[in-house]
C-alpha cells in the first residue's frame, strides 16, 4: 500500500497573498507577479532606524546584490531559495484612496522611508510605475518627512515630480554608491546601474535643488573599505553636488550568507574563510573594526566638506504656512474643475 502524499502546509498571511498573485509577465529566468497588499505603509519598530514608517513598492529585487540583507523577506512567502529574491518580483497593487487613508495614521514629525528592503527604482518600475504613483500622492500632500533610497539612475526620470514633493514635504534622496570600481560593482551588484550612472543621477537631482546624499553602504571589509576606495566615492559625491555621505559596515544574516559566501568562494576565495569566521559569531561585526571605519569616514567627510546626515529644511509650502494654505486652496479648486 502506497503512503499517502504529504499534505502541503496551509498558507496564511503574506504567503497566501503571494500564492494568489497574478502573473504579470514572465521572462526566461524572471517572473513579475502582482501582489495584493493589505497595506503599503508599514510601521518600523527598530530603535536602530531613524524612521518610523516604511514603504516598499516591490517585494524582491532584480539587482541581485550578493550581500543583500533583505532576502529573508521572501521567506515570509515560503520562498526560501537564495535566487528567489531576485527572480520572483512582486509588484504591489496600488489604490490611491487606500494609501491616502494610511497616511492619515502618520503623526506629525514621523519619517517615512521609501525603499528600505527593495529598490523602488529597480527595472520593474519601468513596467509598473508603482513608485511614481506613490510619489504622485505625496506631491499633493503637505507636511510629511520623507526619504527615498535607491542605487538606480532611473530616479532621475522623476526629478520634476520629486521637486514637487520636496516643495510640500521634507524630502531627502539617498543614492547608494558602494564603489566607483565598475568591475567590482558588476560582481557585487550584477544588475544594478554602473556607479558612474548613479553619480550622474546625483548631479541631476542636486542641480534641480533637491537634497541628495550618497550612501556608501554596505562597506565590505577588504573589498571596499580602504581609504582610497571610500575617498574616491566621497570626492565623486561632492563633485556631483551631494550634501552628505553616510556609510555602514555590511551585516550578514544567514539568508544573506547563503548567497554571499558561495560568491566569495567563487570570486574571492582568499576572503571566504575570513568572512565565514567573522560572521559565524553573528550578523554584525563587533570590536575595533567598526570604530576604525567610523573614524575613517569622519576624516574623509571633513576632507570633502560633506555632512554625515541629511540636514533639515523648510519646504516652500509647509504645513501651517499661509502661502501653503493658499496653494492648497487653489489646488483644491483646480481639482474640482473650477476656474
Amino acid at each position: 500500500m502506497l503512503p499517502a502524499p504529504a499534505r502541503k502546509p496551509q498558507l496564511i498571511g503574506i504567503a497566501k497573498l503571494a500564492a494568489e498573485g497574478t502573473l504579470l509577465e514572465q521572462k526566461r529566468s524572471l517572473e513579475y507577479i502582482e501582489l495584493r497588499s493589505r497595506s503599503l505603509l508599514n510601521r518600523c519598530t527598530s530603535s536602530r532606524m531613524p524612521f518610523q514608517w516604511t514603504v516598499n513598492p516591490y517585494r524582491g529585487c532584480e539587482f541581485g546584490c550578493k550581500y543583500c540583507y533583505a532576502r529573508y523577506t521572501h521567506e515570509f512567502m515560503e520562498l526560501r531559495e537564495p535566487e528567489d529574491f531576485e527572480t520572483k518580483i512582486y509588484a504591489k497593487n496600488f489604490d490611491v484612496r487606500a494609501f491616502r487613508a494610511e497616511l492619515a495614521r502618520v503623526k506629525h514629525g514621523e519619517e517615512i522611508a521609501i525603499g528600505t528592503a527593495t529598490d523602488p527604482y529597480q527595472p520593474a518600475e519601468r513596467r509598473f510605475g508603482v513608485t511614481r504613483r506613490i510619489l504622485e500622492v505625496f506631491a499633493t500632500e503637505r507636511g510629511h518627512r520623507l526619504s527615498l533610497t535607491t542605487k538606480s539612475d532611473l530616479v532621475a526620470r522623476d526629478v520634476d515630480l520629486l521637486c514637487d514633493v520636496a516643495r510640500r514635504n521634507v524630502l531627502h534622496v539617498n543614492i547608494t554608491v558602494t564603489t566607483l570600481d565598475c568591475e567590482l560593482a558588476r560582481l557585487l551588484e550584477p544588475k544594478a546601474p554602473r556607479p558612474d550612472l548613479r553619480v550622474a543621477a546625483v548631479r541631476t537631482l542636486s542641480s534641480a535643488g533637491l537634497a541628495v546624499g550618497v550612501l556608501t553602504m554596505p562597506i565590505l571589509p577588504l573589498l571596499t573599505d580602504s581609504e582610497e576606495s571610500l575617498d574616491s566615492v566621497a570626492a565623486a559625491a561632492r563633485a556631483a553636488g551631494a550634501r552628505y555621505l553616510a556609510g555602514g559596515v555590511v551585516f550578514l544574516k544567514p539568508c544573506a550568507m547563503a548567497a554571499f559566501l558561495p560568491f566569495l568562494e567563487q570570486r574571492f576565495p582568499h576572503l571566504a574563510r575570513r568572512y565565514a569566521g567573522r560572521f559565524a559569531r553573528g550578523a554584525f561585526l563587533r570590536g575595533g573594526y567598526p570604530a576604525v571605519l567610523k573614524e575613517r569616514l569622519s576624516r574623509i567627510r571633513a576632507r570633502h566638506n560633506l555632512a554625515s546626515s541629511p540636514g533639515d529644511y523648510r519646504p516652500d509650502f509647509w504645513e501651517g504656512d499661509p502661502q501653503g494654505e493658499l496653494f492648497a486652496c487653489e489646488a483644491a479648486t483646480r481639482a474640482a474643475g473650477c476656474c
